[in-house]
C-alpha cells in the first residue's frame, strides 16, 4: 500500500537514500531541507528545522500534496566536533535543537494524523556514539541519545493506536560528512569496526525501510544498529 512519507534531511545522505528507497517502493515522499532540494520523484519542501512555526508549515504542505502524513522518518543531524570545555552555547543549541527538539516537533505535529488513521510509523535515525560516547560530539551524542527515551515514550502512547516508533543507529557511514576526514582517520575508523569497513547510506535505508513495512508491524519502542558491530555491547 502507499503511504504518504516525510523524511527530513533528505536531500543527502542516509536522507536521500532512504527516501528514494521508499519512493522506489510506491510511496508518497516529500523530504524537508533547508533548500528544499528534492530529488526525481520526491516533493522537496524548505524548513529550517530549529523554527517550530516552519515546521508546522512543512507538515501541513506534505499532507496537502500527498495525504496524512503516514510514517515519519526523523533522520537531519548536525555534527560540531568541539571538546565540551570549547563548546560555545550557540553550538550546543544547534545541535540539540536539529538533532532532538525538532524530532519532538515534528513527532507532534504528525502524531495527531496518525492517530486518528490508526496506523503510523515513527523511525529516527540516531548514532552510535549515542550509546559508546565520543570524545568531541558531547552535544551531538546527548541529541542522538535522546532520541531513544522519544521512541520509547511515543511507542506507549501510540500502540493502542497502531502507531510504531523505532530507532536506527548508524555507525561508520560514507556520506559526505565522513568523505571529508582525512584518509588517516577514515582507516582508523574503519579499523574499530569488527566488519572493516564503512558502511553505505543505502545499507541504513534497507534497514528503515524494513521498519516502515508490514513485516516490521510488531516491532516498536526498538534501537537497531546498522554499525558493522561498532557499537556491540551498548
Amino acid at each position: 500500500m502507499s503511504r504518504s512519507v516525510l523524511v527530513s534531511g533528505g536531500s543527502r545522505g542516509i536522507g536521500l537514500a532512504t527516501a528514494q528507497r521508499l519512493q522506489s517502493q510506491g510511496h508518497r515522499v516529500a523530504v524537508l531541507s533547508r533548500k528544499g532540494d528534492g530529488a526525481e520523484g520526491l516533493l522537496g519542501i524548505a524548513c529550517d528545522l530549529r523554527d517550530p512555526a516552519a515546521i508546522t508549515a512543512a507538515v501541513a504542505q506534505a499532507a496537502a500534496a500527498h495525504g496524512p502524513v503516514e510514517v515519519l522518518v526523523s533522520n537531519a543531524g548536525v555534527s560540531i566536533d568541539r571538546l565540551l570545555l570549547r563548546l560555545d552555547d550557540e553550538e550546543l543549541l544547534e545541535q540539540v535543537e536539529t538533532n532532538l527538539l525538532a524530532a519532538v516537533r515534528l513527532t507532534k505535529a504528525v502524531a495527531g494524523g496518525m492517530a486518528r488513521g490508526r496506523w503510523g510509523r515513527l523511525v529516527y535515525v540516531g548514532s552510535v556514539v549515542a550509546a559508546t560516547g565520543s570524545a568531541g560530539q558531547t552535544a551531538y551524542a546527548t541529541s542522538k541519545a535522546g532520541l531513544v527515551g522519544l521512541a520509547r515514550s511515543v511507542a506507549r502512547e501510540l500502540a493502542s493506536r497502531n502507531v510504531t516508533a523505532n530507532v536506527v543507529t548508524p555507525g561508520a557511514i560514507d556520506t559526505d560528512m565522513t568523505a571529508a576526514l582525512p584518509e588517516a582517520r577514515r582507516e582508523a575508523i574503519a579499523a574499530a569496526v569488527p566488519l572493516a569497513r564503512f558502511g553505505s547510506a543505502e545499507e541504513v535505508a534497507a534497514v528503515v525501510a524494513f521498519l516502515v513495512g508490514e513485516e516490521a508491524a510488531y516491532v516498536t519502542g526498538a534501537v537497531l544498529p546498522v554499525d558493522g558491530g561498532l557499537g556491540m555491547g551498548h
